[in-house]
């Protein structure tokens, strides 16, 4: 949510930041906004809608400073106004800032500052400007970048919430000031030059070294140098680290959207995922970045995984491969609920933080809940040094590469590959033979082949689609390790679509939902063949005798299929376990055929941000 970019260098500023709003887009907004400095002059220029709304009114300036910061808003605090984009000015209009995140005492501090301060904004944003500047008057005698720093510093004292802010004074060049309490910030080093950005999407086509700024760290950059201190003024050392992805990897590569291209990535990211994690001889995984002994894996008793959206369907579809292949006792907890809940753990619990981004706040506040607690706390994130990565004890990267679309797709089937080896990896531990691992190995291997059969059906796909795109309502049922896939599906479908759309166990239609069929209302369903075949059969017959019309994902030679159907999509067959990789990809393809043919931001829903790094 909200995305922050800043430049402090040689060049002009304003073209940079405008490309780096661009590449912020798929994080959601509603707003934009940025400032240039340039000698004693400040230049503010906001606008509503697109990036492009913005950039037709910069045409318009005079803008050739080399220093300024730049944000895309989503609304929380106020309306969708122009006065409530960002950037924000202090009483004065002298200090300037963006802010990611939520100041949740915000009226307490505006309270405090009193009636001297009025306020253009319905912002909490604003107000912290306010709170900064107040604090600046009251500095003497030190130099006035280090007087701006300090002025945040003791400004954020009073501050309880979230924040990744930059600041810059009108009155002091060459300076920004950054500082991160649970909202990423980080900075790209340049020769003569620095940037600053929310991720590091928009920084790879200027630079790969970064530094990561931690929870309760301040820096202050000039084009020369950065300083990094705590809050309290200390001075931190910090490392310089590479990014691995490249720009190309962030581009659409000739596809017509973000979301087509990385539901193609498929193949090739899976394959990525799995490289140098097992061993086929002995049947078995090897995640290194687990970090446990072999006694201490022994002594797991339960597992839990907390997530968010997406990253909670793959958590599902890791508890049946955990209590199948491990025999753990395994939970899926939704990341937001977990903490409020008093969650009972012990050093015999094992907890995987599941994020895209590692940056998710409901999940960052319930691994640190598990920390609290005791258990054994690992992340499976895609974000290489995120906040999810660093404050684990270890885990696993996924290696999906960078997800621009707001809607995960290779993310989604990359956490799943990883949780299966880790199920995999605990289970040759504790119960499962080397031949039954090896099984499930070598068919994993060929995921990659059978997603591009799934793929090569896209047209056929579309086809099917508009005749869908009509209804205002749908329902996707499954059964057993496929009822998450309906999840995803669903989720999928309304996201692109904005289609009511709900999944259900197809046993538990019946209790409740059966009221709504009709030929109004189409069922997608995934009956492809398992233990669960027949049961799902039988649930498909009752919904085709309400007269709802059905959309069929089976398996490839499953003529009888074609019995229920009205339509359905053939995928190849996998084992079991497996399922769920193969059988989300057409679902996939279907929700973006569907909101493609209703005319839809695809890549960029409404209302909905990558990164949600607020409660």
């Amino acid at each position: 949510m909200c995305g922050i970019i800043g430049y402090i260098g040689d060049k002009p500023a304003a073209p940079i930041l405008l490309q780096g709003l661009r590449r912020l887009e798929y994080r959601g907004y509603d707003s934009a906004g940025m400032a240039i400095q340039h000698g004693n002059s400040m230049t503010r220029v906001r606008a509503l809608g697109k990036i492009e709304n913005l950039a037709t009114r910069l045409k318009t300036k005079e803008l050739p400073g080399t220093v300024g910061i730049a944000h895309t808003r989503w609304a929380t605090h106020g309306g969708v106004t122009e006065k409530n984009a960002h950037p924000h000015t202090g009483f004065d209009k002298k200090i300037v800032i963006v802010h990611n995140g939520i100041i949740e005492n915000y009226r307490e501090i505006k309270e405090k500052l009193g009636n001297g301060h009025t306020y253009e904004s319905e912002t909490d944003s604003e107000i912290l400007a306010h709170l900064i500047e107040e604090h600046f008057y009251n500095i003497h005698n030190s130099d006035p970048a280090d007087a701006l720093r300090l002025a945040v510093e003791q400004a954020l004292a009073h501050v309880r919430g979230t924040y990744g802010i930059v600041v810059m004074h009108k009155d002091i060049p060459n300076c920004l000031i950054a500082a991160r309490m649970g909202s990423p910030l980080v900075i790209g080093i340049g020769k003569d030059e620095h940037y600053i950005a929310s991720d590091a999407t928009p920084l790879l086509i200027h630079t790969k070294k970064v530094i990561y700024l931690e929870d309760g760290e301040i820096a202050q950059i000039t084009k020369d140098k950065i300083h990094t201190f705590t809050l309290q003024d200390d001075e931190v050392e910090k490392s310089v680290e590479e990014i691995e992805w490249d720009d190309e990897q962030a581009q659409k590569l000739g596809f017509d959207h973000f979301l087509m291209k990385e539901i193609h990535d498929q193949p090739t990211v899976i394959e990525d995922a799995i490289r140098g994690r097992y061993n086929l001889e002995d049947g078995t995984a090897h995640l290194g970045g687990l970090n446990m002994t072999i006694k201490e894996m022994q002594s797991i008793r339960r597992v839990i995984f907390i997530a968010c959206g997406t990253a909670s369907y793959a958590g599902m579809v890791g508890k049946y491969a955990f209590e199948r292949l491990a025999g753990i006792p395994t939970e899926v907890d939704v990341a937001s609920e977990f903490r409020y809940r008093d969650p009972v753990l012990d050093e015999h619990t094992l907890v995987f933080a599941i994020s895209q981004s590692g940056e998710t706040a409901d999940t960052l506040a319930a691994l640190r809940e598990a920390k609290r607690k005791g258990a054994f706390v690992r992340g499976v994130v895609n974000v290489i040094g995120s906040t999810i990565a660093r404050e684990t004890d270890g885990g696993t990267y996924i290696h999906a590469g960078p997800e621009i679309s707001v809607a995960s797709t290779k993310v989604y089937t990359n956490m799943v590959a990883i949780l299966t080896l880790y199920a995999l990896q605990f289970g040759r531990l504790k119960r499962i033979t080397p031949a039954t691992g090896k099984r499930l190995l070598t068919a994993m291997l060929e995921i990659p082949g059978k997603i591009n059969t799934v793929l090569a059906q896209k047209e056929y796909i579309n086809d099917i689609a508009k005749k869908y795109s009509s209804y205002q309502h749908m329902f996707f049922l499954g059964r057993g390790i496929n009822f998450p896939v309906a999840l995803e599906g669903a989720l999928k479908c309304k996201e692109l679509s904005y289609i009511h759309c709900e999944a259900y166990p197809g046993g538990e239609l019946k209790h409740g939902p059966f009221a709504l069929l009709g030929d109004g209302v189409p069922v997608c369903a995934i009956m492809t063949k398992n233990q669960l075949y027949d049961k799902m059969r039988s649930n498909i017959e009752e919904v085709k005798a309400r007269g709802s019309r059905i959309l069929l994902i089976a398996t490839e030679g499953d003529e009888q299929a074609k019995e229920l159907a009205d339509d359905i999509i053939y995928v190849p067959p996998t084992m079991e376990l497996l399922e769920p990789i193969i059988n989300t990809i057409p679902l996939q393809l279907f929700s973006y055929y569907v909101s493609l043919d209703l005319k839809r931001d695809i890549d960029r829903p409404r209302n909905l941000a990558k990164s949600v790094t607020v409660e």
